[in-house]
């Protein structure tokens, strides 16, 4: 297991190829995103059932991850398509208008008149686009163009310092979710949640259709990051949703704010994920850009769990060539990471019979110099525990519960690894542990491994056993 970061690599037009979804996994990708923003619940079905089939091919875990679409505050369509706005004219967002002109577009979220007050700004299309209020007459915005520019059909709309209403789960979402539990997803991404309540609502209806996905909080409005603590404890995980978020607190906000969520999550046994344009420029280039290098480096050396590919792979040139080189970059700067394991001990307060055994098993396996770490798991709340703190020493966790092992597909320095439960003794399990990633050629004879289990066997939360193995020696 050469590499602990895991990749994140949407599906779409450039990814849906039975042929590309193999090399994407040769390539190394360990979670697949479907957007429902895009396609139909049958297109969904198709590539998760190609991906699986691709995985199941090469012997390998592969996640699906169901990213919501969310509230769509956009504009409407144009007569022809795009408009050109220039700096100082007037311009009006109208939510009864059915096709735009060069004075007027309509609005895919009707409510955003009752939002805006004279002198908000509106940023367009991820800020590139500017537009001051004036005023607000029925359901008409009335603008003047502050930053102009080329203003194309359904372009998303950030108030600058966020406020808007829309509420993070719309009627779509509640039937993409019935979706996603239909297609099995291990994980499901809530777009633009605003509170815990969100959360709360997205983990009921997901229950409601009988998914137990791992529920992942995408953070980019102004709202989320302040109630960032109380989305976090109803999560499972964030994604770092840098474009809009970019748009709503300013870029330059954005970094030290990616750091401290990479930081939160880890502290409370979260998971992270950090997204949009990290390798933007392979859409048209086979190589990255050195600026690029560096921002997926820098979130690996920061401690994500993973890092996500968006538009390089769902309709990039190079979607194989832009996970092969992620790959790379991380591995290198995983490389180069130093090990902090008594700093990071020095705060843990843990009460657990269980998780005090993940951490000892971390503890032993560094100072031992150990070559791995077998984890038998039912939920996979072990290899969890250990996966937030660095060791250098990969963890491998075996479970017979095929729930357990898409979701630990995201966990850092995990690799999930599926077996057979036959008995109920703990030693022959043991036994089996060793010899499947001995079968791996993960370890050796004379190779040093740490071994996790629980008794009684099955039992979730039930992990109680440490032991030290030399492989081959009895």
């Amino acid at each position: 297991m050469l590499r602990h970061t895991k990749i994140v690599a949407t599906l779409g037009p450039a990814s849906s190829t039975q042929e590309v979804l193999e090399r994407l996994v040769e390539a190394g990708v360990d979670v697949v995103r479907m957007n429902f923003s895009h396609g139909s619940a049958e297109d969904h079905q198709a590539r998760a059932a190609g991906i699986r089939a691709a995985a199941a091919k090469y012997g390998r875990t592969i996640g699906i991850l169901g990213d919501l679409q969310g509230p769509k505050i956009r504009v409407g369509k144009f007569a022809g398509d795009k408009v050109t706005l220039v700096a100082g004219e007037r311009f009006i967002l109208d939510a009864q208008c059915t096709l735009g002109n060069q004075e007027r577009v309509g609005l895919d979220y009707k409510e955003l008149p009752k939002d805006v007050k004279a002198d908000d700004v509106l940023l367009l299309d991820d800020g590139r686009l500017k537009l001051v209020v004036s005023g607000v007459n029925g359901s008409e915005i009335h603008t003047r163009v502050l930053v102009g520019g080329v203003l194309s059909n359904n372009k998303g709309i950030n108030r600058q310092g966020g406020g808007l209403t829309a509420p993070a789960l719309t009627a779509k979402d509640m039937e993409d979710i019935k979706t996603a539990a239909l297609i099995g997803v291990d994980f499901v991404a809530v777009s633009f949640p605003k509170s815990a309540s969100d959360m709360y609502m997205a983990r009921q209806l997901l229950r409601a259709a009988g998914s137990n996905a791992v529920l992942i909080a995408k953070v980019e409005r102004v709202e989320a990051v302040n109630n960032l603590e109380e989305i976090l404890e109803a999560s499972d995980g964030v994604m770092v949703a840098r474009g809009d978020l970019a748009v709503e607190i300013g870029d330059a906000a954005v970094p030290a704010l990616q750091k401290r969520m990479i930081r939160m999550a880890r502290d409370r046994n979260k998971l992270s994920i950090i997204a949009t344009q990290m390798m933007e420029s392979m859409i048209q280039s086979p190589i990255p850009t050195r600026a690029e290098v560096s921002d997926v480096a820098n979130a690996v050396l920061d401690g994500t769990d993973a890092v996500m590919l968006s538009a390089e792979t769902a309709a990039g040139k190079y979607p194989v060539e832009t996970v092969e080189s992620m790959a790379r970059i991380c591995i290198e700067a995983e490389r180069s990471s130093e090990c902090t394991l008594e700093r990071e001990f020095l705060d843990r307060v843990f009460t657990r019979i269980d998780q005090s055994i993940a951490l000892a098993a971390i503890w032993t396996s560094h100072h031992l110099n150990v070559k791995a770490i077998a984890s038998l798991t039912q939920s996979g709340s072990t290899a969890l525990w250990m996966s937030r703190l660095n060791c250098g020493v990969p963890i491998y966790a075996l479970t017979p519960d095929n729930v357990s092992v898409g979701r630990m597909a995201l966990y850092r320095g995990v690799c999930p690894l599926l077996m057979s439960q036959m008995n109920d003794d703990r030693d022959l399990l043991l036994a089996e542990a060793e010899q499947l990633l001995i079968d791996r050629n993960v370890i050796a004879s004379g190779d040093l491994i740490v071994l996790t289990a629980g008794e009684p066997v099955g039992c979730t939360g039930g992990t109680n056993t440490l032991k030290i193995v030399r492989v081959g020696g009895h």
